[in-house]
């Protein structure tokens, strides 16, 4: 579970799936991801986009496994303490993998929340407001109708009031959205073409098929005619544990 909702940050479920499959035929417990060399993960990873994701699960493979007998752990609190694991996350491993009783607060539930009550949330706000209304022993259950309602129903543009079955309850009328100004909810992305992100992942590319001299890694981002750009975004890559050079040669970490 922890690994199918890393992966799913901020990626379609789409490309996760297959990446998923594999990931746990090679790795099929904490304890054998926590041992594999990292560089074999990204090689694996590569096409999913986001590596800090790998880094940071490989992160905490190896901490389970040090700290908690292989064990995932089974409270917020510790799973928060995790590298890369952050509220969500969490909340999402307890709730859908352990059946506890936790609230999932994701950018739909965010802005079904801020809607029905037409206020504008901060994420501690969204969290407790979820936590008050989960009924006890549905977790499981609750948390997928809330996520689904706002990706199906409550969404973020032209939602579907008329056909909404809390309309009565709803507060929020023609005014101003407050899921605008919400915490957690969705904002535009920056571009991606031509970005830092776009540039970074070309060059992780090539490195899953082989080591990549000094001289080439501007070309291999994509980045002929800007050698500093891309010398900057070498060292960002390499500051973030994913990246290692020996000498002239780049290599994944």
């Amino acid at each position: 579970m922890l690994v199918s909702e890393v992966m799913a940050q901020q990626t379609q479920l789409s490309r996760v799936v297959p990446k998923y499959e594999l990931f746990m035929r090679e790795y099929p417990t904490v304890s054998d991801c926590a041992a594999a060399p990292l560089a074999d993960l990204l090689r694996l990873w590569s096409g999913l986009g986001y590596p800090r994701r790998c880094k940071n699960l490989h992160d905490a493979a190896r901490h389970i496994v040090a700290h908690h007998n292989s064990q995932v752990p089974g409270d917020v609190h510790t799973l928060q303490s995790l590298p890369g694991i952050g509220p969500y996350t969490a909340r999402a491993v307890m709730a859908f993998a352990d059946g506890a009783d936790v609230a999932v607060v994701d950018t739909n539930v965010a802005r079904v929340l801020a809607r029905v009550t037409n206020t504008s949330l901060s994420a501690r706000q969204s969290q407790e407001l979820a936590d008050e209304m989960l009924p006890l022993g549905q977790a499981w259950e609750w948390n997928q109708v809330m996520m689904d309602f706002g990706a199906q129903v409550c969404v973020a543009r032209n939602p579907l009031c008329v056909v909404c079955p809390i309309a009565r309850e709803c507060k929020w009328d023609d005014g101003p959205d407050p899921a605008r100004t919400t915490a957690l909810t969705s904002k535009p992305q920056k571009r991606f073409a031509g970005s830092d992100r776009q540039a970074r992942g070309r060059l992780m590319k090539v490195l899953a098929e082989r080591g990549v001299h000094s001289d080439e890694v501007a070309s291999a981002m994509g980045l002929s005619s800007d050698d500093q750009r891309a010398a900057r975004l070498l060292k960002t890559l390499v500051q973030d544990g994913l990246v290692a050079v020996d000498g002239e040669w780049c290599r994944l970490a």
